[in-house]
């Protein structure tokens, strides 16, 4: 599309919604960029005088409903519901809507690695990122990781590689979006308040790879029926991994070493005791990445160096300190039942756990099944800390108790946690409510522990 002169609304004014208003203005349009919050809500770290001075309009506190049929062109960002009636009357008048990610994909001059998934995603792409910059000197790491695609879009050049973490809500307007390589992690429930079902959750997920053809790879995760399934619709060349399966051909793990038989690579590349990250759903985590990076055409020996000096990220069962001989935790990121089954599963030590916060909709059965000889206490926060206490109730885990605030919490599993235990802050909730993000969370999660280190 040619942008100079058009007119373009661009909804959400949070960094990725401010990057595509920027990027567009660039190219000549006319940009309006909208947000529900008023001006004086909006957030301070955001400068509008200067995004004015570039030529953006700013239309703040309401739904654009009477300049819709103005514009030539919506630009969503992710937090933005695809289904409001503003979004429903321009498509009925055949105004394109589009993603941020469809956005900065169309201005793409290189190859994409789209890496998506339930859980898993931050670690894996990051990873890919590091490995891919080792061979390939501007890969650029983008998407939902918190960098906007449209932020570095202009930077590139066609011997560069994008390596972005998508999420669903990237995807449900994105139209002509086909990445090089593209990884579907695991799909457990999560966003069935925005998705409403599984179905369509899952087709959001696959739509990553849907305008793949033979000549793309598909890296999808052997163990999960719904991943596994995923090979039969892509017609790209499938790359599996597996963490229980000795597979013909893919990357699997087995006695604990991970090993490779992909065309003519036959190879154990290390053991997990070589790795310095923990947890069998990063074993996976490692081996999809490794698989990407197979495809990216990265030599093994550089793919083997990065992966076993990879640290892991912030926030995902991220080590804090060790205090009076008890371990804390920072899995703030743990933002769904299933990534804090994950966190739960890979502590070696008896658990004070923190949960709760906001409601997605979803429940906590399967979570909450694992308490019993791995939690000593729960301590609940949030909207959900109810039925989260229900639930585990109901699954026979007693061990509870409830704080009003974020403070309260660690202070209490503080005073419950004694020597050879860890303190685990993994809520299997979103943060919103109580915080802007899983980032403010965990942060202060980690001020409060450094607090107790005398």
């Amino acid at each position: 599309m040619e942008y100079k002169g058009k007119n373009v609304l661009v909804c959400g004014m949070a960094r990725s919604g401010i990057s595509a208003a920027e990027l567009l203005c660039k190219k000549g349009a006319f940009v309006t960029l909208q947000d529900l919050k008023k001006r004086e809500e909006l957030s301070k770290d955001t400068d509008l005088e200067d995004l004015e001075k570039k030529g953006i309009v700013l239309y703040t506190g309401k739904n654009p409903d009477d300049i819709v049929l103005k514009q030539d062109l919506i630009v969503l960002s992710p937090g933005v519901p695809c289904d409001l009636p503003f979004l429903k009357e321009a498509e009925k008048n055949h105004i394109a809507v589009w993603s941020e990610v469809e956005l900065a994909y169309t201005m793409t001059p290189c190859p994409v690695v789209a890496i998506t998934g339930t859980n898993g995603k931050t670690t894996t792409t990051t990873l890919v990122g590091e490995i891919l910059k080792s061979q390939y000197q501007n890969t650029v790491v983008v998407g939902n990781i918190g960098v906007p695609y449209s932020e570095k879009v202009e930077s590139l050049k066609s011997d560069d590689w994008v390596v972005a973490e998508i999420s669903s809500f990237q995807m449900e307007k994105a139209h002509t979006f086909c990445p090089k390589i593209s990884a579907v992690l695991n799909i457990t429930p999560d966003h069935l308040n925005r998705h409403k079902t599984m179905e369509v959750y899952i087709a959001m997920k696959e739509r990553v790879w849907q305008k793949q053809t033979e000549n793309d790879y598909c890296v999808l995760n052997w163990e999960d029926t719904v991943c596994k399934a995923m090979a039969e619709k892509t017609k790209a060349k499938v790359f599996f991994f597996s963490s229980q399966t000795v597979l013909k051909e893919g990357i699997y793990l087995q006695n604990g070493n991970i090993k490779v038989c992909w065309q003519d690579i036959h190879e154990t590349l290390f053991h997990v005791d070589e790795l310095k990250l923990l947890g069998i759903h990063n074993y996976e985590n490692v081996m999809a990445a490794c698989a990407i990076a197979i495809c990216a055409g990265v030599p093994l020996q550089k793919i083997i160096k990065i992966t076993k000096e990879f640290a892991g990220v912030e926030h995902r069962i991220e080590y804090v300190a060790t205090i009076d001989d008890v371990e804390y935790y920072n899995d703030s990121k743990g933002t769904n039942t299933d990534a804090s089954i994950r966190a739960v599963l890979a502590m070696k030590r008896p658990i004070v756990l923190i949960g709760g916060g906001y409601d997605k909709g979803v429940s906590f059965a399967d979570w909450v099944s694992l308490f019993n000889g791995r939690v000593k206490h729960l301590v609940l926060i949030g909207v959900t800390a109810e039925q989260i206490e229900k639930e585990a109730i109901e699954a026979g885990f007693t061990a509870i108790s409830k704080c009003e605030t974020f403070e309260q919490a660690v202070a209490l599993c503080h005073d419950k946690a004694e020597k050879g235990d860890c303190v685990l802050l993994s809520p299997a909730c979103a943060s919103w409510g109580m915080f802007d993000n899983y980032e403010q969370r965990g942060d202060l999660f980690k001020k409060l522990v450094k607090s107790y280190i005398k």
